[in-house]
């Protein structure tokens, strides 16, 4: 049976198309995502992110098992903090991305929803090497979103005035009609915005009232179809396409996500290795001519016709108004300007290398 989160009623009542997503009963979308993702690009969107697993961890050797399992240094995380980590197998390659926020007395940590048991599981078993560390799963019982946009905290002024005052990457406590939340300001669409963890049972009223007050500044519900399209743009990984247990940080181009210079961590002797040689393989960006979209697994080839890698993501761009993909090729073809082409539905359409992201925000 798959799990529901607590909007569920909302999302049906909305006419929300729902799926499954890694075991969640989940909305794609409400309207179009191209009309979902343009609000989040001009306006304000807020998502149902409560399939999120959300993982506390406590004790006195808090600091040193996550220093044990994730890459970067959390000992120099000073409280508020939030860094972007990866999660990572004996071989180096990629269990999970995760976010790790530094709180008063414990660390949390947000973990994609289809790793959640995964790293439960993994974790607790190195867990037990450090006396007095707890993991505590606190997924179900709180709830997630997110409201995205430039027009985002304008939206959730209105009810926390002081989230206009939080940095970027960095998480507080405040009140939000009448419940204490655990605000973050990051992101993952490119643009402005703010998570708000609070008890499961107090967010749908928040949901509710969010989209209510703030309809005089375009805000609407987005499905998880354009939270994809955003990231794309924004060239953000995902994990089971841009990152798997097969892929390390160094190929995946995530080195910035990896303190070298800390004591070892899980894989950290193959990262360091890959780093010194250099990566066989890397992640690059595509953009396609016309309208025919690239999708995951198609093909990459060079401009003789030999296979040389495949599609990890692909989508029509709203914001660019083009096709663009991402994949890894080897680090041969990988600069700016390389001329390649990519398998469109048994034809080969030509392809260039660019930058990433694709889209960044003024």
């Amino acid at each position: 049976m798959l799990q529901k989160t607590p909007l569920n009623e909302w999302h049906r009542a909305a006419n929300g198309r729902l799926v499954d997503f890694a075991g969640w009963e989940m909305p794609i979308q409400y309207s179009t995502i191209v009309d979902e993702h343009q609000a989040v690009r001009t306006a304000c969107g807020l998502f149902d992110i409560c399939h999120m697993g959300r993982v506390h961890v406590r004790g006195d050797q808090a600091w040193n098992f996550l220093n044990r399992v994730v890459t970067i240094d959390v000992l120099k995380l000073p409280v508020g903090r939030i860094r972007y980590a990866l999660a990572t197998n004996e071989q180096g390659g990629v269990k999970d991305d995760v976010l790790v926020y530094r709180l008063p007395e414990e660390f949390l940590v947000v973990v994609n929803a289809s790793n959640r048991l995964k790293l439960l599981e993994f974790w607790g078993a190195i867990a037990s090497e450090f006396p007095g560390v707890e993991l505590h799963d606190a997924t179900l019982e709180t709830a997630m979103i997110a409201v995205q946009g430039p027009l985002a905290a304008s939206v959730l002024g209105r009810y926390a005035p002081a989230c206009g005052e939080l940095k970027y990457y960095h998480s507080r406590l405040l009140e939000i009609l009448g419940a204490e939340c655990l605000v973050s300001r990051t992101g993952y669409t490119g643009e402005d915005g703010f998570e708000i963890i609070a008890s499961a049972a107090r967010v749908p009223a928040l949901w509710a009232e969010l989209l209510a007050g703030g309809q005089g500044e375009a805000i609407r519900a987005c499905g998880l179809g354009c939270r994809d399209t955003l990231r794309l743009e924004a060239g953000m990984p995902l994990y089971g396409h841009e990152l798997t247990e097969e892929i390390d940080p160094v190929t995946a181009g995530l080195e910035f996500a990896v303190h070298f210079e800390k004591p070892e961590f899980i894989g950290a002797s193959r990262i360091r290795e890959i780093r010194q040689q250099g990566p066989s393989n890397l992640r690059v960006g595509l953009e396609l001519p016309g309208k025919r979209i690239a999708r995951e697994h198609a093909g990459i080839f060079d401009s003789s016709g030999q296979s040389i890698g495949e599609v990890t993501s692909g989508t029509f761009s709203p914001t660019l108004q083009k096709p663009i993909a991402m994949g890894y090729v080897p680090v041969e073809y990988s600069a700016i300007g390389t001329e390649l082409a990519i398998d469109v539905r048994g034809k080969l359409c030509p392809a260039l290398v660019t930058g990433l992201p694709f889209y960044r925000r003024g």
